[in-house]
């Protein structure tokens, strides 16, 4: 890993938000390649139940302060930086008052989910591109976690397929067992068009359930984690479709050699 850029997007990151396999992973991999010698950076929403004062967040005006349309609206982007104590690891948080502001994550206090949560992911998407543009930074390796960044694949293979800076980046996804209940906004297949992307080539979006935004995000992947023992079959089978390099599930406390390898052998050897 010594000298390799990986690039880490993820819904979901402690210490900023609680203990779950998505958080854990989404810390414990970054550190285990800072620690083998890799440049790494760390992206994520800024929802609003992080505490800034706590954790120390500031603006980078230097990053922040355009927009990006979102279905024909101009949505202000904000960029926020924190570092990890004791790890030297920056964090950037990307922001918007109106979609991260709210004192949830994904659902609301109710248990539903936001109805504009589509728009959130193609937001994040975005926002993380665009903020890499600006830092001129070229990932080797671009490795999405979690249910909201997984619209980052598609929009890199085909919104951003003339963007010089990834054309030899490998993504990866790990591909999780938690999920949410029923589907997203049926409009989403219809707001990712409006990007110029051609309906056929996110047919699974028709029906936005967790299982079918993964599918998307693998079939615009390099490379596959299976990063829960309990994924369900439809997904498993259509990974196992795909005839791609696929990392089978190890525990967290097995991951550092197995991942490394991955990364070293799989991800980095692709053409």
């Amino acid at each position: 890993m010594n000298g390799k850029k990986i690039l880490f997007v993820s819904s979901e990151l402690i210490p900023y938000m609680p203990h779950d396999e998505v958080s854990n992973l989404s810390y414990e991999t970054p550190r285990m390649v800072n620690s083998r010698g890799g440049q790494i950076r760390i992206f994520m929403p800024k929802y609003g139940i992080i505490n800034e004062r706590r954790h120390q967040l500031h603006e980078v005006i230097r990053l922040s302060g355009m927009n990006l349309v979102i279905n024909d609206l101009d949505m202000p982007l904000i960029i926020k930086v924190a570092s990890i104590p004791k790890e030297r690891i920056q964090v950037y948080f990307i922001d918007n008052e109106e979609y991260f502001k709210r004192k949830f994550t994904f659902t609301d206090a109710n248990g539903a989910l936001f109805e504009d949560n589509d728009e959130r992911a193609i937001f994040f998407a975005k926002g993380v591109v665009e903020t890499v543009k600006k830092l001129n930074w070229t990932p080797d390796v671009i490795h999405v976690h979690g249910w909201l960044s997984s619209l980052l694949p598609l929009y890199l293979k085909k919104f951003y397929a003339d963007e010089p800076l990834f054309a030899q980046s490998k993504i990866v996804t790990s591909v999780y067992g938690s999920k949410f209940e029923g589907s997203l906004n049926k409009e989403l297949i219809s707001k990712i068009a409006f990007d110029g992307i051609a309906k056929e080539d996110i047919s699974a979006l028709e029906d936005p359930t967790y299982n079918n935004l993964l599918k998307v995000a693998v079939d615009y992947s390099d490379a596959i984690i299976l990063a829960s023992e309990n994924i369900e079959d439809d997904l498993k089978n259509h990974i196992e479709s795909l005839q791609k390099p696929v990392l089978p599930f190890v525990p967290i406390q097995e991951f550092e050699e197995a991942y490394s390898n991955f990364y070293n052998t799989e991800v980095l050897s692709l053409d």
